[in-house]
């Protein structure tokens, strides 16, 4: 990255090559089995003798918290988890036992059926929101003077279903990391280019759906960008240096519990 010296540069040596290899349409990336990059999956649950409990409006969650529940360590997941499920059945993810799933009003212009579920942790920070039913948008123009670096912090294949065609890759859970007077950071999953050459405006965590059922979204931002000073960055995170941004990825549990989340996902067409 131009004028910038990078800590731990071997890893982000890896990490733009993996920039280039999955996201910048190679035909190599996009099927394999699922893993976790961060922390380790929870132990084995048992059935909730509550028989669930509802969250947001009408939603069902079916909760299934493990017979030992332990504070999780970094870069481990929760012990307890259950499952969120539209009314509809027409989407469902697994979150932790404390989080919160709440259905809330479709975006203005989204297609009839759409969704929008937000997902707050214990204490009602926001995390991730989950839209269906986006209208596809066309990716704005960028010049190269504006392109700025990116990084691929961490890049899983999940089985989501899409549409393809030129521009777009295989489904993936990303954390993505964008340079500007910060080191700006988004996770989310996407089956959309990054960039040329390890560049770009915008990042999108977009996946192309159907022309019927439109585009989905699944992170904390729909698009991440170099933010100016001036702007707000929530609740993208910004970093002082690479290093920050891959100690959150692979030594936090908050990403290993939202990686996780984001590869639960599935999709009822």
């Amino acid at each position: 990255m131009t004028g910038t010296v990078l800590p731990r540069g071997l890893r982000f040596t890896a990490a733009l090559a993996l920039t280039a290899a999955a996201l910048a349409g190679c035909s190599g990336g996009g099927n394999g089995t699922p893993v976790w990059t961060a922390g380790t999956p929870a132990a084995g649950p048992t059935s909730d003798a509550a028989g669930g409990a509802t969250a947001g409006t009408g939603a069902m969650v079916s909760g299934t918290p493990s017979a030992t529940a332990a504070t999780a360590s970094p870069g481990a997941t929760a012990s307890a988890w259950k499952t969120y499920s539209d009314p509809g059945k027409t989407v469902s993810f697994d979150l932790p036992q404390d989080w919160i799933a709440q259905s809330v009003a479709p975006a203005a212009g989204t297609l009839p059926g759409a969704l929008r579920v937000e997902v707050k942790d214990a204490a009602g920070r926001y995390l991730a929101t989950l839209q269906t039913g986006l209208r596809p948008q066309p990716a704005g123009a960028c010049k190269p003077a504006a392109a700025k670096p990116y990084v691929v912090v961490s890049s899983v294949p999940v089985e989501l279903p899409h549409r393809g065609g030129e521009g777009t890759i295989e489904p993936h859970v990303v954390y993505r990391v964008i340079q500007g007077y910060k080191y700006f950071g988004s996770y989310g999953i996407t089956n959309m280019v990054g960039g040329a050459a390890g560049k770009a405006c915008a990042l999108r965590n977009i996946v192309r759906g159907t022309e019927a059922t439109g585009d989905y979204s699944f992170g904390d931002l729909v698009e991440l960008k170099a933010f100016a000073p001036d702007q707000k960055v929530a609740p993208a995170k910004a970093f002082d240096t690479l290093d920050q941004a891959d100690k959150y990825v692979n030594q936090g549990s908050e990403f290993a519990n939202v990686q996780r989340m984001l590869m639960s996902l599935k999709i009822n067409n």
